[in-house]
């Protein structure tokens, strides 16, 4: 969503869990990962940085500084509130899409993180849904001031949420909002921007 908000040419290579750490040279040990001529930049966050400190004639990703420190917390928000609910939501999906190999590595390395089965983790998702929904309400709420929490357009920000709730999108139909939800209104317009660019990839069904 960043590349395309620049108006970058580019062409994603799509990865499996096994050979994440042979891209680039070992460049990262997650993706995304991106290579610009000779540069070689990994993580999201420093990937739009890098974008807009190299392009200051395209559109920018932050509106200026405090664009940035303001993304900064709605990135650090999105990985505290948001992603876990997300991922025990989406874990048992995700490891169903994988191949033999990638399911036996994803299984044991996300066991040995949540302390769990993947089936474990996965059985709370019902009684939590009603907290994650809360937890919303800040997002929720700004939406009755403004579009986009970018303001009065999307900005990177918008994107490190989207990016989140995009990912449960395709892995799991698992009805995660009402659909009268503002935020669910929000995700529908992301999915429209950059000639409808998030719809490419298919819901899970």
């Amino acid at each position: 969503m960043a590349l395309a908000h620049k108006g970058l040419d580019y062409k994603a290579v799509p990865t499996r869990f096994l050979d994440v750490p042979g891209i680039e040279d070992g460049a990262s040990t997650t993706i995304p990962v991106i290579r610009d001529g000779e540069k070689v930049i990994a993580d999201s966050f420093a990937i739009a940085l890098y974008l807009e400190e190299a392009y200051p004639d395209r559109p920018t990703l932050f509106g200026g500084s405090g664009g940035e420190t303001h993304a900064r917390f709605i990135e650090r928000w999105s990985q505290l509130t948001v992603h876990p609910y997300l991922g025990m939501t989406a874990l048992t999906a995700l490891h169903g899409m994988q191949d033999e190999a990638n399911a036996a590595y994803f299984r044991q390395s996300r066991e040995v993180r949540y302390g769990k089965t993947l089936e474990e983790v996965g059985a709370g998702r019902d009684v939590g849904l009603a907290a994650f929904r809360a937890s919303l309400e800040p997002l929720r709420s700004m939406l009755a001031y403004q579009p986009w929490i970018g303001g009065s357009g999307p900005l990177f920000a918008d994107y490190i949420v989207f990016g989140a709730f995009q990912w449960a999108r395709i892995a799991t139909p698992y009805r995660l909002l009402d659909d009268a939800d503002p935020i669910a209104e929000w995700l529908a317009r992301c999915l429209d921007l950059h000639a409808s660019l998030g719809q490419r990839v298919s819901a899970a069904a």
